[in-house]
């Protein structure tokens, strides 16, 4: 069925003749790196999320307002239907969604999406042409996906696991239960895309995106990307009840505003990627070049009208306060150093020996970081930090867990090195890679600090910068650094998609950058995939997460308290955490004060 393009056209003309305040609403987000793709296979980051999130569409997404996160159905018409055995998962589309018009359907006009679309966009992550980076999501999981990648990849070939079922009906099927299924077809990897359109662009897809999301990318460089309103996007109406409005968060945000209103509610969306900091807070707080920012960390203390405010809604300074919105939050990710073991200096070794060493080397490296004045220094002192890799933000997270291995202990670490035969001559060099940036290049001074006051040669800790998050990740994907400086921004709000980040077959190009494959951590990983959520489960999780510090396999962890800042024009509740941006189709922008 074809929707009435003409009819939607003359409305929307007229709507916008009528109503002044719907023409040429700008958004503008500031960003702290630059996306590199809107190919969902390759979207491995949150800048590469904001993008796909709002061109394209996902089965499920998130409550706009509710915390802690829920899911609710998006392309999908409802949650699916389960089997008693928990295997087999139903899911019914909406009808009469549509991907943009674009040439690469016949005619040019944007075609239906059917449950096709999603088999095939499932398929492509598991198609080697794709090199996609979430697979590991998957991987071992659907009936038959993994043979059908072993078989060729051929997309013409069924899939017994992975079945559209008619134009408006998915059914997957799955090895075992797998609790964090519904959690996976909300991420960006999942979004939907039609074949034609990977097909006619070939390497240039993930630069000319066809979705069926709100919003159409006109432009995308290392400097910005634009996009413009999808004017054939579905009419959703908002219910701010439904979506979690909670008048004590969210009361003084003008949310009411969009309240029964179909999104998205502005013409013109820009995200600006503005890498060095004292850039970022200077377009922030002119209020013209940008409308959101997350607060530099060296800036927070002049943001706020005390610098220790870090309640959800904290007080801004008295030059800010009439003109911008502030909320703090810890973020729900983990900051981590994690080794790499593919490193012959560092990492697994056949002879036992070899294999003690290196284990001693990277503990040593462990009590010589400072976690207390690495908080202090690069987050004015009011990150979270807690031993492993399981964060404050998940319901996994244990308070009680010792903290010997974030206490610093020098003494304790130059005897492990003395012991095992480390000597300033024979240290390997470490390749520290970060992006560029001032705070960048300061954690990597820092680090070196560190490290050298345990006795490590200064001149074998060396600075490699990338001009981009996207170029360094992609240099953790070829294993080339032997130490991955990172962070994970949690993909659900499950311990389970922290704790895979150390799954020995999620290695690169996975999400294991660190390629640690630990058999004990291997078997137990696998036997809480598919429990669900209950004390069995959470005590795998511990157990996980103390293999993880006895092994010495990070320096670990921190999450930070993030400030973010936007303009009182802006109608918005922002987050860049697990949503992934999804919120920017609700943003609305009153107009500039006459």
């Amino acid at each position: 069925m074809r929707r009435p393009i003409l009819l939607i056209t003359v409305c929307l003309i007229i709507l916008t003749a009528c109503d002044s305040s719907t023409r040429d609403k700008t958004y503008v987000h500031a960003m702290d790196q630059t996306a590199t793709t809107a190919d969902p296979a390759k979207a491995a980051t949150i800048y590469d999320s904001f993008i796909v999130k709002n061109v394209y569409d996902t089965l499920y997404r998130y409550k706009y307002l509710a915390r802690p996160y829920e899911l609710v159905p998006n392309l999908a018409s409802d949650f699916p239907e389960i089997s008693a055995d928990r295997l087999v998962y139903t899911i019914r589309l909406k009808p009469d969604v549509f991907f943009i018009d674009d040439p690469v359907f016949a005619g040019g006009s944007g075609r239906m999406v059917t449950a096709d679309d999603v088999v095939y966009s499932l398929k492509r992550h598991f198609d080697p042409a794709a090199q996609s980076q979430g697979a590991w999501l998957w991987r071992d999981r659907i009936v038959g996906l993994d043979e059908w990648a072993s078989a060729g990849a051929d997309y013409d070939t069924a899939v017994a696991g992975l079945l559209a079922v008619d134009d408006h009906v998915v059914q997957i099927t799955l090895v075992r239960p797998y609790p964090q299924l519904i959690y996976t077809l909300a991420t960006a990897f999942s979004a939907v895309v039609p074949r034609e359109a990977v097909e006619r662009h070939g390497p240039e897809f993930g630069r000319k995106p066809v979705g069926s999301g709100p919003f159409v990318l006109r432009r995308f460089d290392s400097a910005r990307a634009v996009m413009a309103a999808n004017p054939a996007f579905r009419s959703e109406p908002v219910d701010l009840e439904a979506e979690g409005f909670d008048s004590a968060l969210h009361g003084d945000l003008g949310l009411e505003h969009i309240e029964g209103r179909s999104p998205p509610f502005v013409d013109r969306l820009e995200l600006h990627f503005i890498q060095e900091s004292a850039s970022r807070w200077a377009a922030m707080q002119s209020g013209r070049d940008v409308h959101f920012g997350l607060v530099p960390n060296e800036a927070v203390p002049a943001a706020l009208a005390s610098a220790q405010d870090i309640r959800p809604r904290p007080t801004l300074a008295p030059r800010l306060a009439d003109r911008f919105h502030a909320r703090t939050s810890v973020e729900s990710a983990v900051l981590y150093q994690a080794f790499n073991f593919d490193h012959p200096d560092f990492g697994s070794s056949e002879d036992p020996d070899r294999a003690e060493r290196n284990r001693a080397l990277r503990c040593a490296m462990v009590k010589a970081f400072d976690w207390p004045e690495h908080n202090r220094r690069i987050y004015n002192g009011l990150a979270q930090v807690y031993p492993g890799v399981i964060p404050p933000m998940v319901p996994e997270f244990d308070p009680t867990m010792s903290s010997d291995s974030i206490e610093r202990d020098l003494e304790a670490a130059r005897m492990l090195l003395k012991t095992h035969g480390w000597t300033a001559e024979n240290l390997p060099e470490i390749e520290f890679g970060v992006p560029a940036g001032t705070t960048q290049r300061q954690i990597y001074e820092q680090f070196r600090g560190f490290m050298v006051e345990m006795g490590y040669p200064a001149r074998k800790i060396i600075l490699r910068q990338y001009a981009s998050f996207g170029a360094l990740n992609q240099a953790w994907k070829n294993s080339e650094l032997p130490i991955v400086n990172k962070g994970w921004g949690l993909d659900y709000p499950d311990a389970e998609n922290i704790l895979q980040l150390f799954y020995g077959p999620n290695r690169v190009p996975g999400s294991n950058d660190g390629n640690f494959d630990n058999a004990e951590y291997n078997s137990l990983f696998e036997q809480a995939l598919s429990m669900l959520p209950g004390p069995g489960r959470t005590a795998i999780y511990g157990r996980l997460n103390q293999i993880i510090v006895d092994e010495c396999a990070a320096i670990t962890g921190l999450s930070r308290t993030r400030l973010m800042m936007w303009d009182q024009r802006a109608i918005a509740f922002p987050d860049r955490m697990i949503s992934g941006g999804f919120y920017l189709r609700f943003v609305d922008m009153l107009p500039p004060p006459s």
